[in-house]
């Protein structure tokens, strides 16, 4: 299967590097919110809550699109993990 001239294999791969970034930018952001550590003075919070939640929304969307190509697969671990009967076959 291709999606814009990119193979499957590919597009999993810059999907959850996509990901992976996105994840490395709300962690980050978050602990630089944190409350405890006083950093209101040095960082400008504004940015910070804005890159933090704009990005945690990339983030679902992007885990969306992730569960969605992975779709087949979840099924079937999930119908071979409760024993079913029939095995089902991945890609």
């Amino acid at each position: 299967m291709r999606y814009l001239n990119v193979n499957r294999a590919k597009l999993n791969y810059i999907i959850d590097a996509i990901i992976g970034i996105l994840f490395l930018i709300v962690f980050i952001t978050g602990i630089l919110k944190l409350p405890i550590l006083n950093l209101y003075k040095v960082i400008p919070m504004q940015q910070t809550t804005m890159l933090h939640d704009w990005s945690g929304i990339l983030f679902g969307v992007f885990i969306i699109i992730h569960l969605i190509l992975h779709w087949n697969w979840i099924v079937c671990m999930t119908k071979n993990i409760f024993k079913r009967e029939e095995k089902c076959k991945t890609k």
